[in-house]
């Protein structure tokens, strides 16, 4: 569990100092070994995390060990009770993934335009949520109103969240999902094509992504 402690901080440092949330803004978790969890505490920086003062909980979800955790346990909370393969779940403020969410939407169950191959291998489709007072309880609720359906969502005026196979995975997602908001921002206006279904099909048959 030392091992996991420490990737933990390391990943948070990096998206910190590159500037993928900021403050004491952003939160992570990680399953351990024993089928616990591994969460950041509130009011934490990335940029700052002590491996010893991770909270820590047990199987039944009673926190037993380190600093009291985020107060968005309930999105965490809700990606684990709903996917099977979540063993990580990433939480950021990134800026242009948030000014997105801002513009109107095309499809909220299809939020994140398909521009590249890596988004649709990455992330599959992303939901835009509604907004949600930070901690709010009903964010997870509204994740599990999803069925498991969803790897990843934007809550808008907020930030993305994203669920993965391990710590590396979650956050490879979350700045495929930045990077692809920002060719987004980049583009808007200017008639961008995006991927058409078939690719977007070929796409996820190849690399075995639920489209949801």
């Amino acid at each position: 569990m030392t091992d996991l402690r420490e990737r933990l901080c390391i990943l948070a440092r990096s998206l910190y100092d590159r500037g993928l949330t900021h403050g004491s803004t952003g939160n992570i978790s990680a399953r351990t070994p024993d089928g616990g969890l591994l969460v950041s505490p509130t009011g934490s920086s990335f940029g700052r995390l002590d491996p010893a003062r991770l909270s820590r909980f047990d199987d039944a979800g009673n926190h037993v060990d380190g600093d009291p955790p985020t107060k968005e346990m309930p999105l965490h909370a809700a990606f684990y009770e709903t996917r099977g393969t979540a063993n990580a779940v990433v939480h950021l403020h990134p800026a242009h993934s948030v000014a997105l969410s801002l513009l109107p939407a095309q499809d909220e169950a299809d939020w994140l335009p398909a521009l590249t191959p890596y988004a649709v291998m990455k992330l599959g489709r992303v939901q835009l949520l509604p907004v949600f007072l930070p901690g709010d309880p009903a964010m997870g609720d509204a994740v599990r109103g999803l069925a498991g359906r969803r790897s990843a969502v934007m809550l808008a005026h907020h930030g993305p969240v994203v669920a993965g196979s391990s710590p590396e995975a979650a956050c490879d997602a979350i700045e495929e999902l930045e990077a692809t908001a920002r060719l987004a921002l980049l583009t808007h206006g200017m008639g961008a094509r995006a991927l058409d279904p078939q690719t977007v099909a070929r796409v996820a048959a190849k690399f075995d992504v639920d489209l949801g």
